[in-house]
């Protein structure tokens, strides 16, 4: 576990922060990060549309069930990424960004480089258990801070309750500190067997931003 203040970064408590774990679904922090980088860069744009390959569909775990060539807007992956934790979006994403998730992927681990996010190695972009792909509570709160930067991720992270395909997929956050914790405002849950159950979570209250 890690607290950070996150206008300076002063680490306010930790506990076994650098301990290399698998982190499930908080990989898809990594992910958001440099979907929102290539909104900015304006590589994508959010009312783009995105082709679910074959590859993406296939993910399992918790998903929206893409088929094969089902088309999303940008907007509405990241919202399933974002809400739902949906691997297949995730993927979709990450293809639509690179030429494959391989790719996509190579550039997370180039990304945690940069940012000094020494304990991590991605694997994939989604947190599917797979050996090797690790990441400690320091890391992540290095990745956490770096992505509410971008202000738009909250207006994704703080949904509780939306609906996809234009009414016919309802999709219910993660994150249920949404309902109980005041001042909550993202940012991603994990779960999965090797993982266990994890979170990485971002509050404002009187001024006071914690990740």
């Amino acid at each position: 576990a890690v607290l950070v203040e996150t206008t300076t970064g002063k680490i306010l408590f930790e506990k076994n922060a650098h301990e290399q774990r698998a982190c499930a679904s908080i990989t898809k922090v990594m992910t958001l990060l440099l979907v929102m980088e290539a909104l900015d860069e304006g590589r994508i744009t959010l009312d783009e549309t995105v082709t679910s390959s074959y590859h993406a569909a296939s993910m399992g775990g918790s998903d929206i069930w893409l088929e094969e060539g089902e088309q999303m807007s940008v907007d509405d992956m990241i919202k399933a990424t974002a809400v739902a934790s949906a691997n297949d979006c995730a993927v979709a994403l990450a293809e639509h960004i690179y030429a494959s998730e391989d790719d996509f992927v190579a550039k997370m681990n180039d990304r945690a480089k940069e940012l000094g996010m020494k304990d991590t190695v991605f694997k994939n972009c989604n947190g599917l258990d797979e050996e090797g792909h690790i990441t400690s509570a320091y890391d992540v709160s290095v990745m956490s801070c770096e992505l509410i930067k971008h202000k738009k991720i909250f207006d994704y992270t703080s949904i509780w309750l939306d609906n996809l395909r234009g009414g016919e997929t309802q999709i219910v956050n993660t994150n249920k500190l949404l309902k109980t914790y005041n001042g909550i405002t993202g940012l991603k849950t994990g779960t999965t067997s090797q993982a266990g159950s994890c979170i990485t979570a971002t509050a404002e209250r009187n001024g006071l931003s914690l990740c």
